[in-house]
């Protein structure tokens, strides 16, 4: 039976995340969306994940702005983003009327798909951005986070699947950010859970183990309905499988994607480009290229692999990097076994950056560790042992609720804590409810520029205006204007 498979394209997001921690700036991106869009991709996912970060943080980007581009050049193609449930994408839970504004504003600047996943596949972290999703019209995928070890075995994805599906989500998305899945298992459980919800599957797989492209193929097999890919310049390594391979691949077969490889190249030439200036600027570390299977022991996403990487060289500790990777999944087991993606990926990276460091394990303690242990991230998909709880927490108080519910409404206060003279559109009470500081000095970076633009503008008026002076001839003052 044939059955076409759809194409979500990461180039936009998440290639570029994994590869070179999410520094592509939209200048970069501007000589291809008109091309992108004409392609027939499922969707472009461009937008959310650490994007929102990086933009404020590193690029004086506005986030909303860049949105707004791209849905300008982009008008024939879904867009979708990348929405860590209660966390949004800061890095701690919101309250209700915070997410609600801004999946309002993420849906009203361009977004049609939102993929929401939670680090700890808490279900409760989920229901408030299913719902606010589908009341704005938009198309709310779930993303389950997807790992190995005890607990993690095909009942429990299809129990977290029918619960996906019972919350209302329009879609399901495998989201396997570390190249965890193997060919075979992935078969097992795509046909599982087809057998087991009515809504689509699409598949999410990193080639960091060098699995995902027959990982993405034995999913196809099994009945997976959209698979994600990058375009090949920014394709392997820690990053997706390349997208020209698999439409390749596919092509007169059943599964045939319909899309255009010579158009596909068309846009591959623009891309290299890219990744040759990344790889001589240095943004692009060869490493992040290669396939490394010891992620399957280590069980390492790319972004948190590139993150590490650049945590130990500023620590002037490059040379501990194998030390860090061994100790990541004793950490994770001590926390509950949390699948590791942003931000439990960081939470676990960091600490296990710190035990090594510092040369005793828990000597130094981050407070979003202690706080993920508390749960105030949510459930852990094991219980935590009593006493490591206590050594990490002390007396401080353990959740057990839905931490948002322990959040008092705080759009209202974010908004009178922000300068109006900063504010130029209502989504920047969104910037600075995740990243406050960050988005305060973007803030002051725009303003200044703005003053700037304006004085120039000031200047030239002057300069066209007409020239008036006086001339002394002979003893006499002449009034002199030149048009």
């Amino acid at each position: 039976m044939a059955k076409k498979i759809g194409i979500t394209e990461t180039v936009l997001r998440d290639a570029h995340q994994s590869l070179i921690a999410t520094r592509m700036t939209i200048e970069d991106m501007l000589p291809m969306l008109e091309q992108l869009d004409s392609i027939g991709f499922h969707s472009l996912e461009c937008w959310g994940g650490a994007t929102f970060d990086a933009c404020l943080r590193f690029l004086n980007e506005d986030p909303w702005q860049r949105l707004r581009t791209i849905r300008e050049k982009c008008p024939n193609t879904k867009l979708q983003m990348l929405f860590r449930g209660q966390n949004m994408l800061g890095y701690r839970h919101y309250a209700d009327d915070v997410l609600e504004y801004f999946v309002q504003r993420s849906v009203a600047n361009g977004i049609d798909i939102m993929r929401i996943f939670d680090a700890l596949n808490d279900i409760r972290n989920l229901e408030t951005a299913i719902k606010s999703c589908k009341k704005e019209g938009g198309h709310a995928q779930v993303a389950i986070s997807y790992t190995t070890g005890p607990v993690f075995d095909i009942p429990y994805y299809v129990d977290y699947a029918k619960r996906i599906e019972s919350a209302g989500a329009d879609s399901i998305c495998i989201k396997d950010m570390a190249g965890l899945l193997t060919p075979y298992g992935t078969y097992d459980l795509v046909k599982a859970l087809k057998e087991n919800v009515k809504i689509p599957i699409q598949l999410h797989s990193h080639y960091t183990s060098g699995l995902a492209s027959m990982v993405l193929l034995k999913g196809i097999e099994a009945g997976a309905d959209v698979v994600d890919t990058a375009m090949s310049p920014l394709a392997l390594g820690t990053s997706h499988p390349a997208t020209e391979s698999m439409v390749a691949a596919l092509k007169d077969t059943p599964y045939d994607t319909g899309l255009d490889l010579v158009a596909l190249s068309k846009i591959r030439e623009y891309v290299d480009t890219l990744r040759t200036k990344y790889l001589e600027s240095g943004l692009l570390n060869p490493k992040m290229l290669a396939v490394d299977a010891k992620t399957l022991i280590y069980q390492v996403p790319g972004g948190m692999l590139s993150n590490l990487v650049s945590q130990l060289a500023q620590a002037g500790k490059s040379d501990k990097f194998e030390e860090v990777l061994a100790e990541v999944p004793r950490v994770r087991k001590d926390a509950g076994y949390p699948p590791l993606v942003t931000p439990s990926s960081q939470i676990v990276g960091t600490q296990a950056v710190f035990n090594i460091i510092t040369g005793e394990r828990y000597k130094m303690v981050t407070k979003e560790f202690k706080d993920l242990v508390a749960g105030k991230y949510g459930r852990t998909p094991i219980e935590i042992d009593p006493k490591f709880r206590e050594k990490i927490c002390g007396e401080s108080e353990i959740i057990t609720c839905r931490p948002a519910d322990l959040i008092e409404p705080e759009l209202d206060k974010l908004r009178g804590e922000l300068d109006i003279k900063y504010v130029t559109q209502e989504e920047d009470v969104l910037s600075y409810a995740q990243f406050d500081q960050v988005a305060m000095k973007f803030f002051e970076h725009r303003l200044a520029q703005e003053n700037k633009k304006e004085s120039a503008e000031e200047s030239d008026v002057n300069t066209d205006a007409p020239a008036n002076f006086t001339v002394t001839i002979n003893g006499k003052a002449f009034d002199v204007s030149i048009e």
